[in-house]
């Protein structure tokens, strides 16, 4: 079974820069039609969408993250990054990595912390 675990969760200021990882055991994307997923959930709010990533590499970003957020992957290291620019306290969040295939696969990471604040 595929487990996803979340790191680089940190305190940062705001207009600050954070990449946070998510390392996939075994090869994600060898699982046919894997996509790969960025949500935060903030206090009092529901879980939402950041990113998202295909397997053929396409990628959707949130309006409200739209030209700060980037997601990318590194196959050979089993990795997929969120790249957060230009911070702001509304970003504070903890950050969950999903893989999803089809209706039957789906596998959610720990989650990871990330906090925007002077």
């Amino acid at each position: 079974q595929v487990q996803l675990v979340e790191s680089g969760g940190d305190l940062v200021q705001p207009g600050g820069s954070l990449r946070l990882s998510c390392a996939a055991s075994g090869s994600i994307w060898r699982i046919p039609a894997v996509a790969m997923g960025w949500y935060r959930q903030a206090p009092g709010k529901q879980r939402e969408l950041v990113a998202f990533m295909n397997s053929s590499g396409n990628t959707k970003i949130a309006d409200s993250v739209a030209g700060r957020f980037t997601i990318s992957r590194d196959n050979a290291k089993n990795t997929v990054y969120l790249q957060m620019n230009s911070l702001k306290p509304e970003d504070t969040a903890v950050y969950y990595c999903n893989a999803r295939s089809g209706v039957s696969f789906d596998v959610w990471g720990q989650g990871t912390q990330v906090t925007v604040s002077s």
